[in-house]
């Protein structure tokens, strides 16, 4: 199953990797952790809400998690580069089990909501040092078997997430979801602990420099991306865009953006170092992979309302629709390296792209009101599509840095697609409530008609406003789609500069 040999410190790959299975067991329910934290409390607000009131500030359940991961991403890329993996992922996850005991024992929702952000402090760390890891463990003609199992985790998690959070709150209760956690993620520590063995690290008096860590860049790109991501995902919901709040949120991110900038350029060892734009390889993933999260904000989040208030879908019928390109996805992930051995990694994710265009724009073209199985297809073509686009550039990447330099990377690539995602969900809520404003008349919007809506119960003319408004989304999905296609045929070398391990 690999190399047996001992490390080298220009791999970094461990040297006991008969343990190789015990870490990846770890690995998988870390993700599992991540994953489900993402899906499982939605189905569970109502309860929540009728226990702890705060149905105002609800939405912060999943904007204060999704922040606090999406920030410290970059963080713990350089953390792990300079102290090693292992520590940043046991600090990681005992941060997560933490803020998952402290959320079970919540007694408000403005509780709930700050542990929930600690819970996300930890999570970012999981979600970023498991995919070093994975290259850590695996030369890269086997990277996609652990790549395709951690896909799969994503993918099986992300579909049983919702369910598993409604049985929980209808038939336990539902701090349940929180304390469910606990059992898994003891098991995963104590599987990295006893298991995952590092490469020998010089200590200082043999030697090495002293590690120095840039404490100030990294609070300054926390706050920065913390103002920012608030700005954009409170934006439009909380308070109209040219408000005051709005604007002052936008100001002061700006400016911390400049903090940035001159914090990381004075930096011995910048949190985001400047080589991660200037190598011409990594910043194209990094757009790439940013205009995936763009484009996937369509489907996870439009389609279910389009099923239910187009197709006239019960909501369960309709998370079926959604959830078929988590079976699409890892398969085609798993067979990419089949394609990428032959034809490269950047035309490999060109021909994923591609043809996720060209499947996007033909949303569009379904009629209306149409049949269940005709967006389920196209789902499922788009799954592996995405699949043969995603996996090949983040295999790609990882495969030009050395173990100093992959944590760092593998973080950009992570924290642009989160970043992607949190524009999109911004972006094409706009669009749809312009074309809903349009369509019916007046003000209005997706997520009110959404609520408002009983399965066959809503007016044609309110059906066949909600098709166009996902119709407009979908097709500023395939135009992103189009931006990374484009990104990566002029950018990116047509061969990666593959380092020889």
């Amino acid at each position: 199953m690999g190399d047996t040999r001992p490390a080298t410190r220009e791999t970094g790959r461990p040297a006991q990797t008969h343990r190789r299975g015990a870490v990846v067991a770890a690995l998988m329910l870390s993700m599992a952790l991540a994953a489900l934290d993402s899906t499982i409390v939605s189905t569970a607000v109502p309860q929540i809400v009728g226990d702890l009131g705060g149905f105002s500030v609800f939405s912060w359940l999943f904007s204060g998690y999704l922040l606090a991961v999406t920030v410290t991403l970059p963080v713990y890329g350089k953390l792990s580069d300079t102290f090693g993996r292992k520590p940043v992922l046991v600090a990681g996850a005992s941060l997560f089990l933490l803020g998952s005991l402290l959320c079970a024992l919540a007694w408000s929702m403005g509780a709930l909501i700050a542990f929930r952000v600690v819970q996300g402090l930890g999570g970012g760390a999981l979600q970023g040092t498991v995919q070093t890891l994975a290259a850590d463990l695996y030369p890269l003609e086997e990277r996609p078997k652990i790549q395709s199992k951690l896909s799969t985790v994503w993918a099986l998690s992300a579909v049983a997430g919702p369910g598993l959070g409604g049985v929980l709150a209808a038939y336990a209760d539902w701090r349940w979801i929180f304390l469910v956690n606990l059992p898994v993620g003891a098991a995963a520590l104590w599987l990295i602990v006893r298991h995952l063995h590092e490469p020998h690290r010089r200590s200082r008096r043999e030697g090495r420099p002293r590690a120095r860590v840039d404490w100030a860049g990294a609070l300054a790109v926390f706050a920065c991306g913390g103002v920012l991501l608030t700005a954009l995902v409170q934006g439009g919901v909380a308070w109209p865009w040219l408000s005051a709040p709005s604007l002052t949120l936008f100001g002061t991110g700006l400016a911390l953006a400049g903090l940035v900038v001159v914090v990381e350029r004075r930096a011995a060892e910048p949190i985001i170092p400047g080589w991660v734009w200037r190598r011409r390889t990594i910043a194209a993933v990094n757009l790439a992979l940013g205009a995936l999260g763009l484009l996937m904000v369509a489907p996870t989040v439009f389609l279910p309302t389009y099923a239910q208030a187009v197709l006239g879908l019960a909501p369960v019928t309709a998370g079926f629709v959604l959830s078929v390109w988590t079976l699409s996805w890892p398969l085609s992930a798993a067979l990419s390296q089949h394609v990428y051995r032959r034809i490269g990694f950047r035309d490999t994710a060109l021909l994923g792209i591609g043809a996720a265009t060209l499947i996007l724009l033909a949303f569009p073209l379904l009629p209306y009101p149409g049949r269940a199985w005709q967006p389920t297809a196209l789902m499922l073509l788009l799954g592996a599509a995405l699949g043969l686009f995603q996996l090949p550039l983040i295999v790609g990447v990882q495969a030009t840095v050395g173990w100093s330099e992959r944590g760092t990377t593998t973080a950009s690539v992570l924290f642009c697609r989160q970043t992607g995602q949190t524009v999109g969900a911004t972006l094409f809520g706009a669009v749809a409530n312009g074309v809903l404003a349009a369509r019916l008349g007046g003000a209005s919007d997706l997520d009110s008609l959404a609520r408002d809506l009983g399965v066959g119960a809503a007016p044609d003319a309110t059906r066949r406003a909600v098709a166009d408004a996902v119709h407009a989304v979908y097709l500023g999905a395939a135009c992103a789609a189009a931006l990374a296609f484009v990104v990566l045929l002029t950018l990116a070398p047509r061969r990666f500069p593959v380092r020889t391990e």
